[in-house]
């Protein structure tokens, strides 16, 4: 046994937990062992009176004062000045061992001269039946691993004696080794330092043995080891010491030829663990992976220390360590061990539950509603317009650079460009078609997605098909499939998903790496929508840092991240033209709708879910049925109200945090719509257009139906047959009343009453993109003048580049102006001139700028002002030698403007600022979707919590 042990104890104020009581409890442990130690030397890493208190009253032959921030290795490096044993026991301030500790210890060592340092058990400071280690190994790429961690001691491993290291806290290491070893490395920062020291001592001829009948208790407080992954910062300073660690050991272990590759591959690889991390749903790892290889990568000296220190004391090659690595299947299966069960959750049911049915019978009304389209190549009427002809062409007008109409307009893509963008690349060889396609099987992708957002709030079938029927037949998705409004039906298709996976966003990186980009989505089709998604954000950041303590709150925090990428450049630019109204402008075409009045049934109608004045139809029905009435429209009130009266009874018969929410997210719904249709911010042919409210009402009635299902939901909780079955009869009259409703709208393409209609390939002529595509013209890169005639003999001009008007080509920097543009006079002035006299050289301005065609537009509803108007301007324009009509076409006259046309000009700038844009966007939205990728552990984790949010059973 050796003679003497010389015991070496930190301690740290700033240490984590109650130090004081942390220390008392460690002392009274080392003055009860039944072998004591032989001397004790306390180094207390800043000034703390009661601390030197219960220092002094130890009887520690010596108290060293050191600076605050001395780390466990400085502290102990200090300390081994004054050892004076044959056996150094290292301790900290939470380190409290058993009686028998050091006699057990001590006999490692005594039993086996080979023995260079003896571990001890690490056991829970409350709960000494929880490993928290026993013995430390690593991969071969340096990766340490406990054998044991975490584990509920059972014996289990009392049987194992060699390991490659341990856990410094508690070790008992010869003098003569621990002299030769010069201690602990401090280059580790905290981290791995038992296992370095353990390697060192074997590559010295020596051994590391396991005292497992040895228990030492350990809080965790960050003094000695890494701290205990409490909280995320905590978290975050372990992942810094544990991959500081690693890098730091592997360079100083590698092979010289080797050292130089791995200290250039420290960044690159540090990208490439980054989108790891990412995967894998580690984001908070990033920030300490780049710290950590920035802080090995200039950290050359204590490499070199280290490394000689190695070369010093190696008496045996490395390949005697390798059996005491672990192997790469081990370590995958005890990861798989040490994985959380995938606990219980009940089945999905969509099947057996009724939603394949709703879906399929919502697929079965769409095509009878919609049966014309499937002839269609494109959708035309409403706000619809043409997609670019390719894949590339899309992708150009959702980047930053010369708008696709306007003189010169040049700026950032509304955000909706690159939702088109997406559609259209889904259907490559013809872009318009996916838009079709779309069209049809809106009714049962919207069915869908209510069926499984409903799961969010529900385990009840019926209740699940109830709001996936509700939100498919919604007024206000039947009024934008009809009125041909694209950006109000994707919001209305993605609405459902958003609160799918952001309901789960708190728990979940993968729901809420979907949930940033479905936010964004859903901002871009309707930027309105914008304050009332930020109420929803913030009070759910609230609600997570007041109810959960902050657990996923960064998580909630990342949601919006995507949205202000996406939205960042287009409102630097509005903000900059002293226009920031124009970020809520509707996105594509600006269509004018009939506005609400002011009357309070017209209020009604927004609040009873119908977007337009017409009531979705039941208007001009009633009014046939009842001729003689003078306001028949609140008569169609009657359909939603079951909506209204179960969601408003929703958190008194429910859950009361989830109707609630819903409540909310329908107020902010309803009051949106309300504000919205009152607002005009663009411009259209017509004059000012007001905001939809629709989009602001597909919010609102998912909150209703949000409110309603949980309402619904909490009725079986009641005794009594007649109550445990309101439940299925009140969703059966949701049901009917909504399916009644929606025939008017539903029926519209069928009676030939809807705005969609055949579109045209193109809205300009045939010849301007048949042109182009034989290489006369320059394509995209060259524009057409359009002039239309107006009611008071004036003309409308615009500039549309390209083959065609396109509808990702639209953008708000022209139709949310407020002041006349540079471009705009320009533009005012050549179609003065032209149209008012057949001399003069505006036709080689026109050919300097770009514009190789003028079209003269017939409109639908001509008057004879505008007749007489538009026949003489083109009369002047057939007198000019310099322009070659065309003839008629469908859309006008066309003339072609001679000579040579030159290519379009754009600002020398916009191409780096636009690929900058470009590279920040989509790196934001490849971060989301590598976090939204799930993994075997994510799915795992998933399984472990009921799919109800808010519940707490099983479901």
């Amino acid at each position: 046994m050796p003679a003497r042990v010389h015991a070496l104890l930190v301690v740290r104020p700033s240490g984590r937990g109650p130090t004081d009581l942390h220390l008392s409890r460690t002392l009274r442990a080392l003055a009860s062992q039944t072998r004591r130690a032989d001397l004790l030397t306390v180094v207390l890493c800043g000034p703390d009176d009661r601390l030197r208190e219960l220092a002094a009253e130890s009887g520690a032959e010596a108290v060293i004062v050191a600076s605050r921030g001395t780390s466990f290795a400085e502290a102990l490096r200090l300390a081994s000045r004054r050892v004076a044993g044959d056996a150094v026991w290292l301790l900290a301030q939470d380190t409290a061992p058993a009686p028998d500790a050091l006699a057990r210890l001590t006999r490692a060592l005594e039993t086996a001269p080979s023995v260079a340092m003896a571990a001890p058990k690490l056991v829970g400071w409350d709960d000494p039946a929880q490993i928290v280690s026993l013995g430390v190994t690593m991969t071969r790429t340096g990766r340490s691993v406990g054998l044991a961690d975490g584990e509920l001691d059972q014996g289990q491993h009392d049987a194992v004696e060699d390991v490659m290291g341990a856990d410094v806290r508690g070790v008992l290491v010869r003098s003569q080794v621990w002299a030769a070893l010069s201690g602990l490395d401090p280059a580790l920062a905290g981290s791995d330092e038992g296992l370095d020291l353990g390697v060192r001592a074997r590559l010295a001829g020596g051994r590391v043995a396991l005292a497992p009948g040895a228990l030492v208790a350990v809080a965790g407080d960050g003094v000695a080891g890494a701290p205990a992954a409490r909280t995320a910062r905590a978290r975050g300073r372990r992942a810094y010491a544990d991959r500081t660690a690693q890098l730091h050991r592997r360079l100083a272990y590698a092979p010289s030829f080797a050292v130089v590759l791995h200290w250039l591959a420290l960044l690159p690889l540090a990208l490439w663990r980054s989108l790891g991390h990412l995967v894998a749903k580690h984001p908070g790892r990033i920030g300490p992976e780049w710290a950590a290889a920035l802080t090995v990568l200039f950290r050359i000296p204590s490499l070199i220390r280290a490394r000689r220190l190695i070369s010093r004391v190696r008496r045996v090659s490395w390949t005697q360590l390798a059996p005491l690595r672990i192997g790469r299947r081990e370590l995958q299966q005890r990861l798989d061990d040490d994985g959380p069960s995938a606990g219980s959750r009940e089945e999905l049911r969509f099947f057996s539950g009724g939603g394949a049915w709703v879906v399929l019978g919502a697929l079965a009304t769409s095509v009878l509603a919609f049966a014309s389209l499937l002839a269609w190549p494109v959708l035309g009427g409403g706000a619809l317009a043409p997609l670019r002809a390719g894949v590339i062409a899309l992708w150009t007008d959702a980047a930053y650079g010369p708008r696709a109409l306007g003189w010169d307009t040049t700026g950032p893509a509304d955000p909706f460009a690159a939702v088109i963008a997406v559609i259209g690349s889904l259907s490559p060889a013809e872009p318009s078609r996916a838009l079709v396609i779309l069209w049809v099987l809106a009714l049962p992708l919207a069915a869908l997605g209510a069926w499984f957002a409903a799961t969010r709030v529900t385990d009840r079938s019926v209740l699940r098909a109830a709001v996936a029927f509700a939100w498919a037949v919604a007024p206000t998705f039947l009024v934008a499939l009809t009125d041909g409004r694209p950006a109000a039906v994707i919001l209305h298709l993605t609405l459902p998903w958003l609160f799918y996976t952001g309901a789960a966003a708190r728990r979940s990186w993968s729901s809420a790496g979907l949930a940033s980009v479905l936010l964004a989505v859903v901002v871009a089709c309707a930027p309105s929508l914008a304050p009332a998604a930020a109420l929803l954000w913030l009070a759910g950041l609230v609600l997570t840092i007041a109810l959960r303590r902050g657990r996923g709150a960064g998580r909630i925090a990342w949601l919006v991240v995507p949205t202000v990428a996406m939205f960042a450049p287009l409102a630097w630019r509005q903000i900059s033209d002293g226009n920031p109204a124009g970020l809520l402008a509707d996105p594509g075409r600006a269509i004018w709708a009939a506005p609400f009045g002011a009357e309070p049934l017209d209020r009604l109608l927004l609040v009873f879910g119908y977007p337009s004045a017409d009531a979705a139809g039941w208007t001009a029905v009633l009014q046939g049925l009842f001729p003689e009435a003078s306001s028949v429209a609140w008569l169609a009130l009657v359909f939603t109200a079951p909506v209204l009266l179960l969601a408003a009874a929703g958190p008194v018969l429910g859950r009361l945090v989830p109707a609630v929410l819903g409540v909310i997210t329908a107020l902010a719904g309803i009051v949106t719509a309300i504000v919205a249709s009152g607002i005009s911010v663009a411009v259209g042919l017509s004059g000012p257009v007001a905001l939809w409210s629709g989009s602001a009402l597909s919010l609102a009635w998912a909150g209703l139906l949000m409110s309603a299902a949980a309402g619904l939901d909490g009725v079986r909780r009641a005794d009594g047959v007649t109550v445990r079955r309101g439940a299925p009869s009140a969703a059966s009259v949701l049901i009917v009343f909504l399916a009644v409703g929606s025939l008017p709208t539903l029926s519209a393409p069928v009676r030939g009453e809807a705005s969609i209609a055949d579109g045209p390939a193109s809205t300009l002529p045939a010849y301007v993109k048949t042109a182009g595509s034989e290489g006369e013209r320059a394509g995209e890169q060259t524009a057409t003048l359009v002039l239309t005639a107006g009611e008071d003999a004036g003309f409308t001009a615009s500039v549309v580049w390209g083959a065609s008007e396109t509808l990702g080509g639209q953008t708000t920097l022209q139709s949310t102006r407020i002041a006349l543009s540079d471009g705009d006079t320009a533009l005012a002035h050549v179609t003065a001139d032209l149209v008012s006299s057949a001399d003069g050289d505006v036709v080689s301005v026109l050919a300097r700028h770009g514009v190789a065609y003028v079209l003269i537009d017939e409109a639908r509803d001509e008057s004879d002002v505008a007749r007489a108007a538009r026949l003489n301007a083109q009369s002047v324009l057939d007198q000019r030698s310099d322009l070659i009509s065309v003839g008629s076409t469908a859309r006008g006259e066309l003339w072609s403007v001679g000579g040579s046309i030159a290519e379009r000009s754009a600002d020398e700038s916009a191409g780096p600022t636009g690929s900058r844009i470009a590279l920040l966007q989509l790196g934001v939205i490849a971060i989301a979707l590598l976090l939204a990728v799930p993994t075997r552990t994510s799915l795992r984790d998933a399984r472990r919590h009921p799919r109800v949010i808010g519940s707490r059973r099983n479901a």
